[in-house]
């Protein structure tokens, strides 16, 4: 498969961003011509970032398709036996599995023939709660193959967490697995359904695929097995489901994330925007060759496995590989044996990861060729210099570019990043905006900074096809997270500069949400969650620096009885944050506190408590206007 919007060279990119700017819907519409329309649009681009109802963004108005036809069946034609997905399970002993465009084809229409004959129709909200398996992409897909909105939620969340994201979309099914396989782990999946269930009255189905093959409750008319659906099918000679016909504007799935509050919002993406950004992200900024190997280590339960392994790779016709088990296991050279395995050419992971991996040290690299490797990629979070050297000699051997991508779950796809071969690389930045995004340095009273070798809040001046249209029933949720700050311009939250040179980089959240392990957890939610404990009266959560997750959680705690065991208390909190959350939330340091510092308002300054966190005593800033400035001494005094 051919792209014809590929840019390969600095000329082309300077002038595809002059034309992204000068004429966005003429830009788009033609990268649009390379996609299957069962209809094309009658309008490229309406918007309005202000307003009572804002934001309202449409693309492509009035246009059909369905984004399947574009993944999968445009490719039968001329790439039926070109690999689609390559798997390699946890245990390397077991055998990986390839899915060729054909293969996948075959297994999603029948999934989606399971779908439909368990009563799912256009509109339906279905959650998707499994491990890093085939089935899970084939989930996806089939969801929406038949026009269901998918909704996936990571295997790390605890059930209340899921619940909480299944009555917010009042999902009429459940697609799961026994177990997940997560290095020496077996994690129970069913039974945690099985748990968030109890709070859910909209689900009548759940659909449950063999992983483990551990013991699970089925219940009687609610629980079917997978494997049994898709006999059915087969028995019905349903080799075929024909693609819905979608608009443009049809929501294509919900992906929550968390927020400044407590609740998770359910960030809303439609179907045609978000196709072509991806795939044309996807197609220039790893400056994707075809008959390559690109390899995302990432999670489909998080936006980068939606965009990346999923979406955007598929409508461009590549090789997908997904991966069921964590870098470290069984030892630390797994990522670079699976590179060996399969000559993977695009490796894309997160600087967690290779921090992780960095603290290992070089015994489980120097005996690995990595030889294939032509494009290396960091996601998640800004990487830092020390892990962009070491990914960069250890790994590329000099010779990869990497490419430092900034993106968001609200965004859909890369915003800012370095085009592989292209733009000229400096560590630790992203680098340059790719055409049709229109960055603004705003600074605090709203006012935008111009000029290069700057810094402020990171802002977008103008839509792009692949962002966010609305957070899943409640649109005025939207507007005042991403709209309200800055009239005019969506809100990124993160801080930034600018060089000299118009390069960006990314210097972290400037909102309560903390980036750990690439992953945004509210502030607002950790403390809800470790409030519920019986014995805690009140907690305050910054983040801290951390060598391996890049961001550490750190909790402050006020607790009612402040002479039992202080380290079991601990424990039991890490517990209570694990059911209500799920591990990922867990705080790294917990500090037992007798008062939090306060305004007169009763408003926690928590700029003072992250610089504290942070190992900063003495330029706190002025103190003298909290209600009772002595506690900021004391807390200081017993510092974990």
């Amino acid at each position: 498969m051919s792209y014809p919007y590929q840019i390969k060279s600095l000329d082309e990119y300077h002038d595809a961003y002059k034309k992204s700017i000068s004429d966005p819907a003429k830009f788009w519409a033609a990268i649009a011509e390379n996609f299957l329309w069962k209809k094309k649009w009658n309008n490229v681009l309406s918007w309005n970032f202000t307003g009572e109802n804002a934001p309202q963004i449409k693309w492509f108005e009035g246009a059909k398709l369905n984004i399947t036809e574009n993944c999968l069946d445009r490719h039968l034609k001329d790439s039926a036996d070109v690999p689609a997905l390559i798997w390699e399970p946890n245990d390397p002993k077991e055998n990986s599995v390839t899915l060729t465009y054909k293969q996948l084809h075959e297994k999603v229409c029948a999934f989606a023939n399971v779908l439909k004959n368990n009563g799912v129709k256009k509109g339906d909200r279905i959650c998707i709660y499994m491990g890093m398996i085939p089935e899970l992409a084939i989930a996806v897909l089939s969801c929406a193959r038949i026009g269901a909105i998918h909704s996936v939620v990571f295997g790390g969340f605890s059930a209340q967490s899921i619940a909480d994201r299944i009555n917010d979309a009042a999902c009429n099914l459940v697609i799961t697995c026994d177990g997940a396989h997560r290095g020496a782990k077996a994690i129970p999946l069913k039974p945690i359904i099985d748990d968030a269930l109890l709070q859910c009255t909209s689900v009548k189905k759940v659909i449950v695929y063999s992983r483990t093959h551990t013991p699970v409750a089925m219940m009687k008319d609610r629980d079917v097995w997978w494997e049994d659906e898709i006999k059915k099918v087969e028995a019905q000679g349903k080799t075929d489901c024909p693609a819905e016909e979608m608009d443009a504007e049809d929501p294509l799935f919900i992906l929550y994330t968390s927020g400044s509050t407590g609740k998770p919002k359910g960030v809303v993406h439609t179907t045609a925007g978000y196709m072509i950004y991806t795939t044309y992200t996807f197609v220039n900024v790893f400056n994707y060759q075809p008959d390559e190997i690109y390899f995302c280590t990432a999670d489909i339960g998080w936006v980068t496995g939606h965009s990346y392994i999923v979406y955007g790779p598929l409508a461009a016709g590549a090789t997908s590989m997904m991966f069921e088990g964590i870098p470290t296991y069984p030892d630390a050279g797994r990522f670079w044996d699976i590179t060996d395995k399969f000559k993977v050419n695009i490796l894309y992971t997160a600087p967690t990861a290779i921090r992780a991996l960095m603290a290992h040290g070089l015994d489980f690299v120097k005996d690995k060729k990595l030889d294939s490797l032509r494009v290396l990629g960091s996601v998640g979070e800004p990487i830092n210099e020390e892990a962009w050297q070491w990914f960069y000699k250890n790994i590329g051997k000099e010779k990869c570019p990497i490419v430092d991508t900034w993106w968001q779950t609200e965004t859909g796809g890369i915003l800012i990043s370095a085009i592989a071969g292209v733009t000229k690389l400096k560590p630790s930045y992203a680098t340059l905006p790719l055409p049709g995004i229109q960055p603004a340095i705003m600074d605090e009273k709203g006012n935008e900074i111009s000029g290069n070798d700057v810094s402020g809040n990171l802002c977008i001046k103008f839509p792009w096809p692949g962002m966010l249209r609305t957070t899943w029933g409640d649109h005025e949720r939207c507007r005042k997270t991403y709209f309200d700050a800055y009239p005019g311009y969506y809100f990124t939250g993160d801080g930034c500069l600018r060089d000299e040179n118009g390069y960006y980089r990314i210097t972290g959240r400037v909102d309560d949400v903390l980036n750990v392990s690439g992953h945004r957890i509210g502030t607002a939610e950790v403390e809800n969650a470790i409030n519920k404990h019986t014995n805690v009266v009140e907690s305050a959560v910054v983040g801290f620096p951390h060598d391996i997750k890049g961001q550490g959680i750190y909790a402050f705690v006020i607790t009612e009885k402040q002479n039992g065991d202080a380290e079991l208390t601990k424990k039991d909190i890490l517990e209570t944050v694990t059911r209500i959350i799920g591990p990922i939330a867990k705080p790294d340091k917990i500090q037992f506190v007798k008062g939090l510092p306060k305004t007169r308002s009763g408003k926690i300054m928590r700029r003072i408590l992250r610089k504290i966190a942070e190992g900063e005593t003495e330029n706190l800033g002025d103190i003298s206007t909290l209600l009772d400035p002595a506690v900021v001494e004391e807390i200081k005094r017993e510092k974990v």
